[in-house]
C-alpha cells in the first residue's frame, strides 16, 4: 500500500497533456539515452500523413460514386462504337431517327410505369392497353367510319376508363396492384380479338356477319404516324418529347409530384399530412392508361392497320425502360429522365442487333444480358462495401 500511495505522489504532479505527450513519444530500446526523441507534435504529423493505402480507401468511394451515376451511359456509349465499328450505317442520320421513332412508344409507356411506380405501385397493362388502342382505333376508322379527330378522342377516353377500373380495383377493392392489372391484360388482350374475330383490321376486312367493311384509314390520322418534320424528325418524337419535359417538370418540380413521391414513400404519413392519397393512386393509373393508349395510336397511324401483334414487346420493353431509370444518375428511384433513357438504350440496342443480323431468337437473351450486366454495374459494383 505504501509503495502505490509514494508512485501517486510521485505523478501527482503531472499534467493529462504531458502524460499523452509521454505516451505518444517513440520508445526504443536500441536509441542511445542522448538522442532526443520526437515531440508529441511531430509523432502526429507522421501519424496523420496520408499513406497510399488511405489515399486508395479515399478513392474507392469517388470511383464507385462515378459508376453509380454514369454506369448506363458508358455502357451506352461503349455499344454505339461497337454497333457503328460493325456497323457504319448505324449512326446515319436516318437510322438515328428510325431508332428514336421506335424507342418514342416505349418511353410514353414507360412514363406511364414511373407514374405508378412513383406511388408504389405498377402497371402491368400498358402493353395491353396499347394494343387495345391500335385494335380500337383501326376498327372505328375501317369498320365504324370515324375520322381522325372521333378516333383519337375516342382512344384517349378508352384509355382513360381503363385507369379509372384499375384504379377502382387497386384503391378500393384493394387487389394488390400488380394482380389487377394482370387481369386487366389478359382481359384486354382477349377483347380486342373478338369484334375481327381474331384477324388484323385492313381495309376491306371481313367481318364475322359476312359483310365487308367499307370504311378506310384517315389521311389526317396515318399523319400522326408518318409525318416527319423538316423531312427527318417524326412527330411522334417531338409530341413524346415534350410529353417528358411536361413529366419531368411536374414530377421534379411541382408540388403535385412531390405528392406523389410522398404517397410512393410513406402512404400513412401523406395521408395525416392532408395528401388526398386515393386520388393521386387513381390518377396514376388513369395516366398511365391514357399514355399508353396515346402509344397505341402512333403504332396504328404508323403502320396503318390493327396488327394483333403489334404490341406484342410493348409491356416487357417499357418496364425495362422504367427500371434502368433507377439506375441512371444514381437516382435509385423512378423517374422521368432515367425513363428517357432507358428507352433509348434498350432501342439502340434492339436496333444494333438487328442491323448486325442477330437472329431474332437470340435478340432477347443479347438484350437482357448488356441490361443485367448494366444495373450490376450500376448497383453492384458500383456501390463498393459497407
Amino acid at each position: 500500500m505504501s509503495e502505490n500511495s509514494d508512485f501517486s505522489r510521485s505523478t501527482s504532479h503531472l499534467s493529462p497533456t504531458a502524460d499523452l505527450e509521454a505516451q505518444s513519444a517513440p520508445i526504443s530500446a536500441s536509441e542511445p539515452s542522448g538522442v532526443p526523441t520526437a515531440s508529441a507534435s511531430q509523432a502526429r504529423q507522421r501519424s496523420t500523413a496520408p499513406t497510399g493505402s488511405t489515399l486508395q480507401v479515399r478513392r474507392a468511394p469517388a470511383v464507385g460514386h462515378f459508376l453509380r451515376r454514369y454506369a448506363i451511359f458508358l455502357v451506352l456509349a461503349v455499344l454505339v462504337i461497337f454497333f457503328q465499328s460493325r456497323e457504319p450505317a448505324f449512326l446515319r442520320i436516318t437510322n438515328l431517327f428510325s431508332v428514336l421513332q421506335s424507342v418514342a412508344v416505349v418511353a410514353l409507356l414507360g412514363i406511364g410505369v414511373t407514374v405508378t411506380l412513383a406511388v408504389d405501385g405498377f402497371d402491368l397493362s400498358v402493353g395491353s392497353v396499347a394494343a387495345f388502342t391500335l385494335m380500337l382505333t383501326s376498327y372505328a376508322m375501317v369498320v365504324l367510319q370515324f375520322n381522325a379527330a372521333q378516333t383519337v378522342s375516342l382512344a384517349l377516353f378508352t384509355g382513360a376508363m381503363i385507369g379509372l377500373v384499375n384504379g377502382f380495383l387497386i384503391v378500393w377493392l384493394r387487389i394488390p396492384d400488380l394482380l389487377a392489372t394482370l387481369g386487366m391484360m389478359f382481359l384486354l388482350a382477349g377483347l380486342q380479338l373478338i369484334p375481327s374475330a381474331g384477324r388484323s383490321i385492313t381495309v376491306g376486312l371481313n367481318l364475322p356477319d359476312g359483310s365487308v367493311a367499307s370504311g378506310s384509314f384517315d389521311p389526317t390520322f396515318l399523319a400522326i404516324g408518318r409525318y416527319k418534320l423538316w423531312g427527318y424528325v417524326p412527330l411522334p418524337v417531338v409530341i413524346v418529347a415534350l410529353l417528358a419535359v411536361l413529366f419531368w417538370f411536374l414530377m421534379e418540380r411541382t408540388r403535385w409530384g412531390r405528392v406523389f413521391y410522398a404517397v410512393g414513400g410513406n402512404e400513412t404519413a401523406a395521408y395525416l399530412a392532408g395528401a388526398p392519397v386515393k386520388r393521386y393512386r387513381v390518377l396514376a393509373y388513369v395516366i398511365s392508361a391514357m399514355l399508353a393508349a396515346l402509344g397505341g395510336i402512333f403504332v396504328a397511324a404508323r403502320v396503318g392497320r390493327g396488327d394483333v401483334f403489334a404490341g406484342s414487346s410493348l409491356l416487357l420493353d417499357s418496364v425495362a425502360a422504367a427500371l434502368i431509370g433507377f439506375a441512371v444518375l444514381s437516382q435509385r428511384r423512378a423517374n422521368v429522365v432515367g425513363t428517357a433513357v432507358g428507352a433509348v438504350f434498350v432501342g439502340i440496342v434492339l436496333n444494333g442487333l438487328t442491323m448486325l443480323n442477330v437472329p431474332y431468337y437470340t435478340q432477347d437473351f443479347v438484350k437482357g444480358l448488356v441490361l443485367v450486366g448494366a444495373l450490376a454495374l450500376t448497383f453492384g459494383i458500383g456501390r463498393g462495401r459497407r
